[in-house]
């Protein structure tokens, strides 16, 4: 019984072994099939695997209006605006209401193209309004000849309103890979004052980073004295004090009348 029961545990181990060739066997066959194939039909192979690449830019591109030219405020996704995403613009002239600002979208060869929706279609400009900023007429000035439209600059999104989007504005420095911020700017030399920005709530996050930003800026060019915040010398106080005196307005009055006499 002993001899019969390892004889047949020995040829348990047999077959199991001889099971599991067959299998090994079959996996390397199978694979042997698919190396075949991925060499005989390598360029096939290639072609499937860019085309699914491809296919996925053009999906995730898609997806987050990556390379999308907007012609109008109102076709920049409210997610924009929400997360304060940068936009690239070329400015094209300053109004009394604003910047008038071209949309410069990322470009990517071939697919920038493919997804234009806006295929020869005149160029629409975006009017852009320096958030938190109120402009006086040299700071208007100003931008007119620091704002060159051969220049690029990045709106930062702040707040959308009907037509006009409210941005902080920043453009680089010429000569140099640094930018600073045009709201900030106009601020710091007293060519504005801070307003509130519109479309932001008081109480938010937000509109209190903005409003420190902004704040000490304008308190920058208040100390200095610079722009509007300029003070008259004390000569020039001294002239206009005894310009305007009641006293020197009547001894001229007098001294017109002897002339005239």
């Amino acid at each position: 019984m002993p001899e019969t029961s390892r004889e047949t545990e020995t040829e348990e181990g047999l077959k199991d072994r001889q099971q599991r060739d067959r299998r090994n066997q079959l996996s390397q066959n199978i694979v042997s099939l698919i190396s075949q194939f991925a060499d005989d039909h390598l360029a096939v192979v290639r072609n499937i695997s860019t085309g699914l690449a491809v296919a996925g830019v053009i999906v995730i591109a898609r997806s987050i209006k990556l390379i999308t030219k907007f012609q109008a405020a109102s076709e920049i996704p409210a997610r924009f605006i929400e997360r304060n995403v940068s936009l690239r613009g070329k400015v094209h002239s300053i109004t009394e209401k604003g910047l008038q600002v071209e949309h410069v979208p990322i470009y990517l060869p071939v697919l920038s193209p493919l997804l234009s929706k806006h295929k020869g279609v005149c160029t629409s400009l975006m009017l852009v309004h320096l958030a938190g900023v109120e402009l006086t007429p040299e700071g208007r000035v100003w931008l007119q000849k620091n704002l060159t439209p051969a220049q690029t600059v990045w709106l930062k999104l702040i707040s959308r309103e009907d037509d006009t989007l409210h941005c902080l504005v920043s453009q680089s420095t010429q000569g140099s890979m640094w930018s600073y911020c045009i709201n900030e700017e106009l601020l710091r030399l007293g060519l504005a004052r801070t307003a509130p920005v519109v479309r932001v709530l008081p109480d938010s996050r937000l509109n209190w980073r903005l409003h420190k930003r902004l704040h000490r800026a304008e308190v920058k060019a208040e100390r200095k004295g610079r722009g509007l915040w300029k003070q008259d010398s004390l000569w020039e106080r001294a002239s206009r004090a005894v310009r305007d005196n009641a006293l020197v307005r009547l001894m001229r009055r007098i001294l017109k009348r002897d002339v005239k006499h």
